[in-house]
């Protein structure tokens, strides 16, 4: 290979494969197919181009702007300072775009019968002639039509799909904008394309901004320094806060859009003056934010105020009647917190593993029913919701099905329409955003009673707000804190575990043949991995007769890094779940999914009925057209088009704060220091809580003591607790 590289320069080709795609930056590396005129390719006539892109579909074109190098290890690459999407225009890549799923009817074998017969005319006889669409093997007059019809919609897709093509958005999100505006998108974008940020799912400021920027858009132009402020606000909304102090959110802002202060804080106040924004109790808040803290505030100090509306309870008799149904005795702390809320309109319970909390739930209710009381138990999740099912013996649901979530118009009940019933009971409260706290008390009957029970020493709820953290620090609200563990739960390792985190000391593990709770010690990345795998495909199976996909989980701190979920879930899929001549797979998002893999629900999916944390296995995968099928608990089966598949991620390991709510026969947590930055206390005891039989730590006692004594949880900035103790 000659030391002398071509000039600056570029280059265009289909793309024949991706090598690798990094979702957060966008960097990607591919091999492109060049030309027969280009002097530049291997013996296969292709060449590996690196550059930044949001995402690239095999068989598109793209053009790349740059310069060449010689790698030491890779040798000669086409180093991208741009790289910009085109339409196909051979023979292979119209197959893949037709392939892709943009077309109704249409799959891999249908695209490759097309082509063939019709080659780079392909797009113009769907077009104009698409009668002769009939001359091709399978295709009759319904495929025809639907094809066709298709094809229409898809028109404008096409040139929507170029126009953000150039300006580095992906086919994805081109979807996305067109059933989100039409084909009034690129015009609409044209004029505002903040409006991206603001109204599309997985359309950042960033984006939006750079789209701005290569349409002209001035660094100081009102519209870019107000959508950088509402940016600020929704990415401190993704770590939980309701609002933000003002000189935070000028800060942050500023960094954000390396703009003048003044500038900045004429923006927000013109967003304050256009009531976009609220500034109260000095914060700084978007409007639906204040308005949901604002409902759940005055929602909860109504009910406080106002007596019960349940029927008197004796205490001695209820108590002795239900210990003698059960067959078991309630401690002093127990008999009291059962009294409590039957006594009260609004009531919580909070503790932690092992202090009763199931068993004072089952006595309340076993003892309202019995005086005719009708309950409504429900929970932030599905799984939480089965789990409350579980042991209580009465129906339970989650939260959006208990208030009739409707895709299209939203909770059906609400203040015109509230629920039925007269004691709603809501599990794993701490779960709770503040948006959901607010449809439940909007929907809660004239007469009714609420009892919230949860653990406040687990993680926040994913979603903003710290509900149940602020309606016990607000003193608005009657509180059992229940802190005495039972003989029964004080036997198992795991419980002991747990409060000895929860109060600031390393959880003692013997590591006894009979215990449920360990800790492996191991002082590097690779000797993790490798102990995660043995226990996973070995030890934990055999040792303790559990089904190594179903029963075990893994639960690690954050998703990069090598202990990560991503490489974690590569390394498990491998082992667990490899490639087979019979087995169905799909690649979509840099993921290969296949047959038989357990996935995760990364967002809720109202229309779907699935929500954010649920897992499940791919129970089938069918072509023609590509669909994916994912069973998740209660026998509830899900389709997937390949379009939708950034909504699933691969569940051999996942976060620790999407395991919030459920509950695995094993629980396996790797602890090592790249977790630095996320080793908190409450982190620690939510993955631990979340073992029922076993749980196992694998890593090194310095990250251990680390998370241990960081009780210092990052604080979220709400203002519920103040309004709860507010007059107003």
């Amino acid at each position: 290979m000659s030391a002398t590289l071509p000039d600056p320069t570029e280059v265009e080709g289909a793309v024949h494969s991706i090598v690798f795609h990094n979702e957060e930056n966008g960097y990607t590396i591919m091999q492109v197919e060049m030309p027969s005129t280009s002097p530049h390719t291997d013996d296969k006539g292709r060449i590996t181009v690196l550059g930044s892109l949001p995402a690239v579909v095999e068989g598109e074109k793209i053009k790349a702007f740059g310069n060449w190098k010689n790698d030491k290890r890779f040798g000669r690459q086409f180093q991208a300072d741009r790289i910009q999407a085109v339409a196909p225009n051979t023979q292979k890549g119209i197959e893949r775009f037709l392939a892709s799923g943009l077309i109704d009817g249409v799959g891999k074998a249908y695209a490759k019968r097309i082509v063939d017969k019709f080659g780079d005319d392909t797009f113009r006889i769907i077009e104009e002639e698409s009668q002769r669409l009939e001359e091709v093997s399978g295709i009759g007059k319904g495929r025809r039509l639907k094809i066709k019809d298709s094809w229409k919609r898809q028109k404008s897709v096409r040139d929507i799909m170029i126009f953000l093509h150039e300006h580095g958005l992906s086919t994805t999100r081109a979807l996305r904008l067109f059933k989100t505006y039409g084909p009034e998108a690129v015009n609409i974008l044209r004029a505002d394309p903040y409006r991206l940020a603001r109204e599309l799912p997985g359309i950042g400021f960033k984006t939006a901004d750079d789209i701005a920027r290569k349409m002209g858009q001035a660094d100081d132009a009102p519209k870019r320094i107000e959508a950088g402020v509402l940016y600020t606000l929704e990415q401190a909304e993704k770590q939980g806060h309701c609002g933000l102090p003002r000189e935070k959110l000028t800060n942050v802002a500023l960094e954000t859009l390396g703009a003048q202060e003044e500038t900045v804080e004429l923006a927000i106040n013109r967003l304050i003056l256009n009531t976009r924004l609220v500034a109260d109790f000095e914060l700084i808040f978007p409007v639906d934010l204040a308005l949901a803290e604002q409902t759940v505030a005055d929602g909860i100090k109504a009910l406080a105020e106002k007596e019960t509306t349940l029927p008197e309870v004796e205490a001695n008799r209820a108590i002795t009647w239900f210990e003698r149904h059960e067959n078991m005795t309630l401690g002093d702390e127990q008999a009291a917190t059962v009294l409590e809320a039957t006594r009260h309109r609004v009531f919580v319970i909070t503790g932690g593993p092992g202090v009763g909390k199931t068993t004072i739930l089952r006595a309340v209710l076993e003892i309202l029913r019995a005086k005719k009381v009708e309950p409504v138990l429900c929970a932030p999740t599905g799984r939480a919701a089965q789990r409350l099912f579980e042991s209580t013996g009465i129906e339970a649901s989650t939260i959006h099905r208990t208030l009739e979530y409707q895709p299209e118009n939203g909770f059906t009940r609400g203040a015109k329409k509230p629920l039925e019933g007269d004691y709603f009971v809501v599990d794993e409260a701490s779960m709770i955003d503040i948006r959901l706290m607010a449809s439940l008390v909007e929907a809660l009957p004239p007469e009714g009673n609420l009892l919230l029970v949860g653990d406040v020493d687990q993680l926040p709820s994913v979603g903003p707000g710290a509900v149940l953290q602020d309606l016990i620090e607000s003193d608005a609200v009657p509180v059992s804190r229940l802190t005495k563990i039972y003989r029964q739960a004080a036997s198992s390792k795991i419980i002991t575990a747990a409060h000895d985190v929860n109060e600031g000391k390393r959880p003692s593990a013997d590591n006894a043949a009979d215990s449920d709770f360990f800790f492996l010690e191991r002082n590097s990345p690779e000797s993790i991995q490798e102990t995660l795998e043995h226990l996973i495909l070995k030890r934990i199976p055999e040792g303790f007769g559990l089904d190594l996909r179903d029963d075990i989980q893994i639960l690690t701190p954050m998703n990069k890094q090598s202990l990560g979920t991503r490489e974690l879930n590569a390394k498990l899929q491998r082992a667990i779940n490899p490639p087979g001549e019979l087995k169905f797979e799909i690649e979509r998002f840099q993921t290969t999914f296949r047959v038989g893999d357990k996935v995760i629900q990364t967002r809720n999916n109202y229309e779907k009925d699935v929500f954010n944390g649920d897992i499940g296995h791919i129970a089938e995968i069918t072509t023609e057209p590509s669909t994916i099928y994912v069973a998740f608990s209660g026998n509830h089966r899900v389709d997937y088009e390949p379009s939708e598949l950034d909504e699933l991620q691969l569940a051999y390991a996942i976060t620790i704060h999407k395991s919030q709510g459920s509950e695995f026969p094993a629980v396996v947590i790797p602890l090592a220091s790249q977790h630095y930055v996320m080793l908190q206390r409450n982190l620690i005891y939510t993955a631990i809580t979340r073992g029922k039989r076993l749980v196992i730590l694998v890593g090194d006692k310095t990250s251990l003591d680390r998370a241990v004594r960081n009780s210092e949880s990052s604080k979220r900035w709400t203002s519920l607790a103040k309004r709860l103790r507010s007059n107003s």
